[in-house]
C-alpha cells in the first residue's frame, strides 16, 4: 500500500489516545460529516458528505478494536508522514488490503463478521444508540397506528362507540411496544425520511457539541 490513511488525524486524536477518546472523537466527527446534516445538499455536495462520513466510521472501525488497532499502529509506525493520507480515496483502497489480513473475526460497532468495510449507518446508530432511541422511536408511528386501527376496529364491533374508543387506546399501546422493541436503533433511524435525520442530527448536535450543526 503507497498511502496509508491517517486515522488519528481524521479523528482528530493524538496515538495514545484512550478508547472513551477515540469513541467520543467519533461522536464528535460523525456528527459533523454525516451527509444528512445538509437541508439541501447538492449531488456533489452529498457524495462528498457520504464519503467522509465513511472514512469518520473506517477510523473508528479501526481504532477503537484493540486488536485492528494493534496491526494499524504497526503499519502506522513504519510509515514516513509523507506516505499518511486523509484523501477518502486512501481509506477507501486501503480498507480492502486491511479486512482481508485483520478483519476476519467478529466485532461489535455494527460492524460486519467477514472483514467487509463497515457500515457507516450501523456504526453511527450502534455509538449514538442512547441519544438516538428515543429520537428514533418517536420517528416510528406505523404498528402504533395500525394497532390503533386494528383495536378500535374491534372494539367497536365489540361494544360500538365506548368499546372503539378503548380498542383504539390498548391498540396504540401495543403497536407503541411493538415500535420500541421490535426494530434496532440502526434499522430504524435507516429508514427515516432525510427531513426527519436532518432534525435528529439538529438535536444530537446541540448534545454532543453544544451547538446545532
Amino acid at each position: 500500500m503507497s498511502s496509508l490513511p491517517d486515522y488519528y488525524t481524521i479523528l482528530g486524536v493524538q496515538k495514545t489516545a484512550t478508547t472513551d477518546e477515540i469513541r467520543q472523537a467519533y461522536k464528535r466527527e460523525s456528527l459533523k460529516t454525516h451527509p444528512d446534516r445538509l437541508a439541501k445538499p447538492t449531488d456533489a455536495e452529498r457524495k462528498a458528505a457520504t464519503e467522509k462520513f465513511q472514512v469518520v466510521a473506517d477510523a473508528y472501525y479501526v481504532l477503537s478494536d484493540p486488536v485492528r488497532r494493534r496491526h494499524y499502529d504497526s503499519l502506522y509506525a513504519s510509515k514516513s508522514y509523507g506516505d499518511k493520507s486523509n484523501d477518502p480515496k486512501a481509506s477507501a483502497n486501503f480498507f480492502t488490503g486491511f479486512a482481508n489480513m485483520f478483519g476476519t473475526a467478529g466485532s461489535a460497532n455494527g460492524t460486519p463478521s467477514n472483514g467487509e468495510r463497515p457500515n457507516a449507518e450501523n456504526v453511527f446508530a450502534d455509538v449514538f444508540d442512547e441519544l438516538l432511541r428515543p429520537e428514533v422511536e418517536r420517528y416510528a408511528p406505523w404498528w402504533s397506528y395500525l394497532g390503533a386501527a386494528c383495536g378500535g376496529g374491534l372494539g367497536f364491533i365489540a361494544a360500538n362507540i365506548p368499546g372503539l374508543m378503548l380498542g383504539a387506546f390498548a391498540g396504540n399501546r401495543l403497536g407503541a411496544i411493538r415500535d420500541a422493541k421490535g426494530k434496532s436503533v440502526a434499522v430504524v433511524f435507516s429508514e427515516l425520511g432525510t427531513e426527519q435525520k436532518f432534525q435528529i442530527l439538529r438535536a444530537l448536535a446541540v448534545k454532543v457539541l453544544g451547538s446545532a450543526l
